[in-house]
């Protein structure tokens, strides 16, 4: 229960800071954070479906508004920022693969479910749903509704990238400029 406590503090900083900083795209990682903190929240709170779903929406919005705020012609530095760059990348990677091996060790063996309506699934999926696998049981019929939720975000998530990404109706930057002239 400590750690929703200390998940709830680090998310109501995060938006605090997303309101009080100036610079448009530090507002935009705290943002990020935000929503991050949230997808650990449901994962603590025993709905990873849920989890997983914020985690998408999540990173969908973060790349768009990353792109809204960022401009196309930035100009990439070569000038010894590489080893810094490739050294912080190979310590992400490296503390990633570090806490996925911790957390994997922890899951249950296979077929040995943690909670109780996963061992109902299993024991009566395939006779109470007439189903053909466990798979499309448990996702068709004992959780449709949630699925079929889960669908609208995920796709009302892709059709807001597709609006900002699109190229149709855009005018390029000498078409602006032949306009002002």
């Amino acid at each position: 229960m400590v750690e929703l406590y200390i998940l709830l503090i680090f998310m109501i900083v995060g938006a605090i800071i997303a309101i009080e900083v100036k610079d448009l795209l530090s507002s935009v990682v705290a943002v990020g954070a935000v929503g991050l903190g949230l997808s650990i929240v449901f994962l603590i709170l025993k709905a990873p479906d849920v989890a997983i779903t914020q985690l998408v929406v999540e990173i969908l919005a973060l790349i768009i508004l990353i792109r809204a705020t960022l401009k196309k012609d930035l100009p990439f530095s070569t000038s010894g920022r590489w080893m810094l760059n490739t050294f912080i990348t190979v310590c992400f990677i490296g503390v990633f693969l570090f806490i996925a091996n911790k957390c994997l060790k922890d899951l249950p063996e296979f077929g040995y479910p943690i909670m109780r309506v996963a061992g109902n699934y299993l024991k009566n999926g395939l006779s109470q749903t007439g189903a053909t696998n466990f798979v499309s049981s448990v996702i068709l019929d004992y959780r449709a509704f949630d699925t079929l939720g889960e669908a609208t975000v995920l796709f009302t998530a892709v059709i807001g990238v597709l609006a900002i990404v699109r190229r149709v109706g855009r005018k390029k930057d000498s078409e602006k400029l032949e306009e002002e002239e």
